[in-house]
């Protein structure tokens, strides 16, 4: 996209002397006050700082990353807004591998060019492209007729394993906040598949042994698509295209790919690759920490949050974070089912006795991650609004 200085200049001049654009300046400020007191209140979360890369070199191990790439692929308006915000989170985060959005072509026909239509999806793509350095690629939504219209879509995901230009790709689903890029995952050992055990899934009171369950033994199994290391490849891709056309109506992409490859795959560690928003809502964390965490591990919110790669918004019926207008059930939702603060022993005090306070540490790692998320997609789609603000008053 080309801009010359001297309409860029006018532009900008015409748009600072509408009242639109005072308004909205206004609340840009209050937002940028709020976000910065809130990043000096919030103790709990220390994200690694993002460093700069020249991500079309190799670097001095001699790796190739334009090998690699992370897809993000969009059914709907909602959705492309999250992708874009987790794409600017890798670029800021400093990941070295190509990053790739699948959208509806409908949204953006030719993402080579652009008409300064003024529409948002294409700008929202605009912008992926232009400051996020992402490849666009336009696609066919891939949907099927199901029982539940909310998955009826999801095996557009699947079109990665049709990225055949790269060697591995990371699929990631846009209901995900990334805390830190996943780049050691591209260089894994050769598998068409590597995904985390569904972990939350499990029961930790039945017994292994006991063949006769066959629903805890089929838990126990079961792998979570919310993110995958892919080895692209025209066979496997057929493969999935071949299931899609078999599949019952009550089968998704997870189903799906659990029928190919339960007994094949790399399994990644959920800890920390593949965390859920509500585990930080239990009472009993072992099934995260794993079966063989150290017996005297304490469940500590703010170090299992400052460890983790990524997070799967999961709190049902608790609305997800970019739904625009909460009604009162929501609110209600959100009030009952938020995480409890907890009395918690603390270290003794000078006289020797154990000192016993109110820990809120859960609560709060789990609101910021939802406010954090609003506060991105506000900031983002202020920063859309702001660029291409048209000139009337």
């Amino acid at each position: 996209m080309t801009i010359s200085f001297e309409k860029s200049t006018a532009h900008c001049v015409a748009a600072l002397t509408s009242g639109r654009c005072r308004a909205v300046l206004v609340v840009a400020v209050i937002i940028v006050t709020i976000y910065a007191f809130l990043c000096r209140t919030d103790d709990f979360y220390h994200p690694e700082r993002p460093y700069v890369l020249d991500r079309n070199s190799k670097t001095t191990d001699g790796t190739d990353w334009s090998r690699f790439a992370y897809t993000q692929y969009v059914t709907s308006s909602v959705y492309l807004c999250n992708s874009v915000m987790l794409l600017e989170q890798l670029h800021r985060l400093g990941s070295r591998a190509d990053r790739v959005l699948m959208y509806p072509a409908k949204m953006l026909p030719d993402p080579e060019t652009w008409d300064d239509g003024g529409f948002r999806d294409a700008e929202l793509l605009i912008k992926a492209r232009d400051e996020y350095g992402v490849k666009l690629k336009p696609i066919q939504v891939q949907h099927r007729e199901t029982i539940n219209d909310t998955w009826s879509d999801s095996y557009t995901k699947l079109l990665a394993f049709n990225q055949t230009h790269y060697e591995r790709v990371i699929a990631i689903d846009a209901d995900v906040t990334l805390l830190k890029h996943m780049d050691e995952l591209f260089l894994l050992p050769p598998c068409p598949i590597a995904m985390p055990r569904a972990y939350w899934l499990l029961d930790d009171d039945d017994d292994d042994d006991d063949d006769t369950n066959k629903t805890t033994m089929s838990s126990r199994m079961t792998l979570a698509s919310h993110v995958m290391v892919i080895q692209p490849s025209e066979r496997e891709f057929a493969r999935i295209q071949k299931s899609v056309e078999r599949a019952a109506d009550d089968e998704y992409d997870m189903e799906l790919l659990n029928k190919m490859y339960a007994n094949t795959a790399m399994v990644l560690p959920h800890r920390p690759f593949a965390m859920i928003s509500s585990e930080f809502r239990e009472a009993n964390h072992s099934l995260y920490l794993g079966s063989d965490a150290d017996a005297e591990e304490e469940w500590d919110p703010a170090a299992v949050l400052n460890e983790a790669r990524t997070v799967h918004f999961s709190d049902y019926p608790v609305p997800k974070p970019w739904k625009e207008h909460l009604t009162a059930y929501d609110e209600m939702s959100i009030r009952k089912l938020e995480p409890k603060c907890a009395m918690k022993k603390k270290k003794k005090n000078d006289e020797g006795e154990d000192d016993v306070g109110e820990d809120c540490s859960a609560r709060d790692a789990w609101r910021w991650l939802y406010s954090d998320f609003r506060e991105r997609k506000a900031v983002s789609l202020f920063l859309v609004d702001m660029f291409f603000v048209d000139e009337m008053g």
